[in-house]
């Protein structure tokens, strides 16, 4: 069967659309599509923050040392509080009212700021910026362990992160950029201040704005989302973990029962052991940036360039996370993606042109963006309610933790290393000491993904790089059998030559399974039809999906997944060419139906038995020759178009003759990779 470009798993629409639909189902949601625009009032006052307090602080301090030291005290400040008070939040976000708590943070956060501002000491601002942190160490834990509780389902947690992600490092940036050039351009246009501490005047403005956004985002909480109080929505009460059901822990119970939890599980160990590899990478890439960009001697635009492709590979990454882990468990997906990371900042480091390093600096983007969701996911979606907290909080110290040791130890080791400068390809490389430190990094990611992916349990039998080639291929998860499919313009054909081929292969080392009686397949179609009242072709087609839907469902993936060899007739190129072919119905349209009742299952052998329809007894043609002819016609531009998967059998001759020509042409499909499926005999010359 042919792919089809833009089909998805989910549905007849392409994929693209099925990403529509489930964001909508989420936005859908009244109380998450309500902490969702809280979520962008904050995301902009954190990053209006930031810039904000950095013009402010320049406009306080007069020597141009101080200023510089400033700048990275802001930035200092803010990641200090996430090392100290991220795993304080997690505690309290599984103690308390995640609302209540919530409230508080945003009313401390809007008094610290407006402070800042009638305040002006630089001494008070790095106070000020600091609790600020405090306290959004304890906004975050408690809002991303409350975001399931909102949901109708636990798998839309994937989708509800994907949003928040693209909420917080997309629009929320673009939007605060905007509104601080916006602000300080108004002082401009309208002359509002016009002596010497007009500047300032704007600066301070500035940090006032973005604390009536923390007080705007308090007041929504409190009237406007009360779902973010419950707990435990999609747990049953048998479920629920004792420590959960008993007396309320204290605070000193609670991080001990979270140590406890985080040794005995296997799926956090891993989550955080992977974790820390990706987030040292990670800093090992920011920590050596800026001297990493002039090894390249590209100029000053070589940062930027850089910086611009690293972010656009994590939106991408963010992006197409959830599409893989339709394909492939997530524990799979987050170790594969750490590896991935890995591997790609080796490229980075061993990069000899800024060329190569944007394409590779994408790549550790693309796998950074997909581990970062893909963990957040687990959290959601796999992780108790009632310790939800406590390893969010973790995780976002974690990270915290890793970037603000980046930020002090990488440059130390870079500056270790003597600069030099090479000819590679004719083109002069310098080599400092950031390659080195990212080859360190690289190591290191890769080797703590592979520790993560063990310790978080696989549960799979396919060997994971198969199993990463099919979900990137946007096949289905594979499965350890073998799917063999006879296709035909005729049923009485189809179906001998299946059974024959079916007994052949029981010959083999494996089990074989002839699915979908054909005789059984048009009874339950027939009952499907006439009990419904079905005249139209359409509607038909529909009722064909849902029985081959069912078959595929109940006999086929099974016995796939057992390990069996399961020969099926008229899979899906046959019905679909003849209701193209007979019924005249839309062949895209019909490709996108085949692919949602298969779940996009592929055959890895399809068996085209080629027959003349003028040659055709008169038994055979329950359609007219015409139709025959088209039928056959469209079977053929099916196998042109995938000749990798099609044998092409003449199928003009007698029953015999053509399961030997059958047998011969599987035998030379599987000979040297799966010759042990098939019977040592050989079959009798034709």
């Amino acid at each position: 069967m042919r792919s089809v470009p833009g089909a998805d798993p989910g549905g007849s629409v392409g994929s693209d659309s099925s990403t529509i639909y489930r964001v909508r189902r989420v936005l859908a949601i009244k109380p998450f599509r309500r902490l969702w625009g809280v979520t962008y009032l904050c995301s902009v006052a954190d990053w209006l923050n930031l810039l904000a307090l950095t013009g402010l602080v320049t406009k306080l301090l007069d020597n141009y040392t101080a200023q510089n030291f400033g700048f990275v005290g802001v930035i200092l400040t803010q990641l200090l509080p996430g090392l100290l008070f991220a795993p304080v939040g997690g505690l309290l976000a599984d103690r308390f009212d995640r609302r209540k708590v919530m409230i508080v943070c945003d009313l401390l956060r809007f008094g610290f700021l407006l402070s800042i501002a009638l305040v002006g000491s630089s001494i008070w601002l790095f106070v000020g910026n600091f609790l600020v942190g405090c306290c959004s160490m304890l906004w975050i834990p408690a809002k991303d362990a409350a975001v399931p509780n909102l949901l109708r389902r636990p798998e839309q947690v994937e989708t509800a992160n994907q949003l928040g992600m693209v909420m917080t490092y997309g629009v929320a940036v673009i939007t605060a950029a905007g509104a601080n050039a916006l602000i300080f351009s108004v002082n401009s246009t309208f002359h509002l201040w016009t002596d010497d501490n007009a500047s300032l005047n704007i600066a301070k403005l500035v940090v006032v704005i973005n604390s009536l956004l923390y007080l705007t985002s308090a007041i929504l909480i409190a009237t406007r989302i009360p779902e973010l109080s419950l707990r435990d929505v999609h747990t049953k009460p048998e479920d629920k973990p004792k420590s959960a059901e008993g007396e309320n822990l204290g605070l000193r119970e609670m991080v001990k029962d979270g140590i406890k939890y985080v040794r005995t599980t296997p799926l956090v160990r891993g989550l955080l052991i992977g974790a820390f590899g990706a987030f040292a990478a990670g800093g090992a890439v920011i920590g050596s940036a800026k001297p990493y960009s002039s090894s390249l001697q590209a100029g000053d635009a070589a940062f930027n360039l850089l910086v611009l492709a690293v972010f656009m590979g994590l939106a991408v990454g963010m992006v197409i996370a959830p599409k893989l882990a339709r394909r492939l468990e997530h524990a799979r997906l987050f170790g594969t993606s750490i590896v991935g990371a890995g591997l790609s900042l080796l490229l980075v480091a061993l990069s000899p042109h800024l060329s190569v390093s944007l394409v590779t600096v994408a790549l550790v983007g693309v796998w950074a963006g997909t581990a970062f969701l893909t963990g957040v996911t687990i959290i959601g979606s796999q992780i108790e309610d009632s310790i939800r907290g406590r390893i969010n909080a973790i995780y976002q110290s974690l990270l915290k933790l890793v970037l603000f040791g980046s930020t002090i130890i990488v440059p130390s080791l870079v500056a270790l290393v003597k600069v030099r400068t090479v000819e590679v390809w004719g083109s002069p490389v310098t080599i400092d000491g950031t390659r080195p430190v990212m080859i360190g990094g690289a190591l290191l990611a890769a080797v703590l993904g592979i520790v993560a992916y063990r310790q978080m349990g696989d549960k799979s039998t396919e060997p994971i790089l198969s199993d990463l080639r099919n979900a990137l291929r946007r096949s289905p998860r594979r499965v350890n059998g073998l799917l063999i499919a006879v296709e035909g313009t005729t049923i009485i054909d189809t179906e001998h030559q299946a059974s024959r081929l079916a007994d052949w292969l029981r010959g083999g080392t494996r089990p074989v399974v002839l699915a979908a009686d054909p005789a059984l397949d048009d009874q339950r179609l027939a009952l499907l039809v006439s009990g419904a009242s079905l005249t139209g072709a359409r509607a038909h087609a529909l009722a064909a999906a849902a029985v081959r839907a069912d078959i595929i469902e109940c006999d086929v993936q099974p016995a796939l997944t057992a390990g069996s060899v399961v020969v099926m007739e008229r899979f899906v190129d046959s019905p679909m060419a003849h209701l193209s072919a007979v019924a005249g119905l839309d062949t895209d349209e019909l490709e996108g139906l085949a692919d949602w009742a298969t779940g996009r299952l592929r055959p890895d052998i399809t068996v085209l038995l080629d027959t003349d329809p003028g040659t055709l007894s008169p038994g055979k043609r329950k359609a007219g020759l015409g139709d025959q002819w088209r039928v056959q016609h469209l079977l053929s531009e099916m196998a042109a178009a995938d000749p990798d998967r099609y044998v092409v059998v003449d199928a003009d001759g007698t029953e015999d003759v053509v399961a030997e020509r059958v047998q011969t042409a599987v035998r030379a499909v599987l000979v040297g990779r799966l010759s042990g499926l098939m019977p040592s005999e050989q079959p009798p010359e034709v």
